[in-house]
């Protein structure tokens, strides 16, 4: 394989500071993978890009995201920065639209000395995968709600079969190449919904149920939201793969984050059928930003998602051996237990975190 363009999108807040730290990882691994070949260049986005140019996602940096092989991104936003309809920049939510990124992975995954809420979780006793439609569900009305005076505002919910097929579909492909859950080795798709009571869930679960028949080897689940909630508290190993609407999905990827270390340990993946954009899950957190305490974790290993992808879009064993190498790091340095930000009880700095991960591989 030639190699990769990587379009970086630093973002705001601590945005830039994880995102250096992915980049350091990945130009080890180049180092330390020969067949592995990277451009990373960055381009400006979000809401410093908005207040001096009045666009958060101007059209040179969409261009080179649409011809990018992946986009690497950082946080983007700013509760102070708003547009004239009071809400904040959002180009991180505006690509998935733009370039159909309509499979959100949120891996949810419990790793060594990072502490949980729940009692006796060790490594691996949670380790699953939330997949959230990406564009539709509540989000198709992002900026398209009505608004009637100063009384009454109202957003839609959008379900499509097209839409719907897909996301499902994905899911169990995804959950074909796993283990199953960790505490039974099932292999299992969870339908999220709250068909109870809405029509347009409903029709989701429906639409669920006729794409579960195409993978007969593989079980399937439905759980209604509120349930979930408690589910993924109570007994998160019973699930492997679980696939929801937009809105329920970004919700209950953020519960399922907090069960594993918080969101520095959450990366994600916004993916379509040609484009994907890698990005920690978590916010610019502008109370810490510069701080250089932020944890880089999520943001590398948003990298090794990207590596991931792209082994797998390319058929390249290249890629594919640098993000197991990635992964291996991560498990490495927080098994040590010597190198952690403070969100996870340590005392390093954000660019030690990375220099550690970035040491391991070497």
């Amino acid at each position: 394989m030639g190699t990769y363009r990587i379009a970086v999108l630093p973002g705001d807040g601590i945005g830039p500071e994880v995102i250096s730290e992915g980049v350091k990882v990945l130009e080890v691994l180049e180092r330390v993978v020969p067949d592995l070949r990277l451009e990373c260049r960055e381009y400006p986005a979000g809401a410093v890009c908005y207040l001096a140019r009045k666009d958060a996602l101007p059209p040179e940096t969409l261009e080179a995201c649409r011809q990018a092989d992946a986009i690497f991104l950082g946080a983007m936003g700013d509760p102070k920065v708003r547009m004239p309809d009071g809400t904040e920049v959002t180009p991180q939510i505006s690509l998935r639209f733009l370039l159909d990124l309509y499979a959100g992975v949120r891996p949810i995954k419990m790793y060594p000395n990072v502490g949980s809420p729940l009692h006796r979780q060790d490594p691996g006793s949670i380790d699953l995968l939330l997949i959230r439609e990406n564009v539709e569900g509540f989000f198709a009305s992002m900026h398209r709600g009505l608004l009637v005076g100063d009384q009454v505002a109202t957003d839609t919910l959008v379900i499509t079969r097209r839409g719907t097929e897909r996301v499902v579909r994905f899911a169990f492909e995804l959950s074909r190449k796993r283990k199953g859950s960790p505490v039974t080795g099932t292999r299992v798709v969870t339908c999220v919904d709250k068909a109870n009571v809405f029509r347009s869930f409903a029709f989701f679960r429906k639409v669920f149920d006729e794409i579960a028949t195409e993978f007969p080897e593989i079980k399937t689940n439905h759980v209604y939201v509120d349930a979930m909630a408690l589910y993924l508290v109570q007994r998160p190993g019973d699930f492997d793969v679980v696939v929801a609407e937009n809105l329920l999905g970004d919700i209950l990827s953020d519960l399922g984050a907090g069960l594993v270390g918080g969101l520095g340990m959450a990366p994600s993946a916004d993916i379509g059928d040609r484009h994907a954009v890698f990005q920690p899950a978590h916010g610019t957190a502008p109370d810490i930003a510069g701080q250089g305490i932020a944890n880089p974790l999520a943001a590398i290993l948003s990298a090794g998602l990207m590596l991931e992808w792209l082994g797998q879009m390319h058929r390249d064993a290249a890629a594919t051996k640098a993000a197991g190498l990635l992964e291996h790091a991560v498990q490495q340095v927080l098994k040590a237990g010597r190198v952690k930000t403070r969100d996870l009880g340590g005392r390093a700095s954000t660019g030690q975190v990375g220099d550690a991960v970035a040491g391991s591989l070497r």
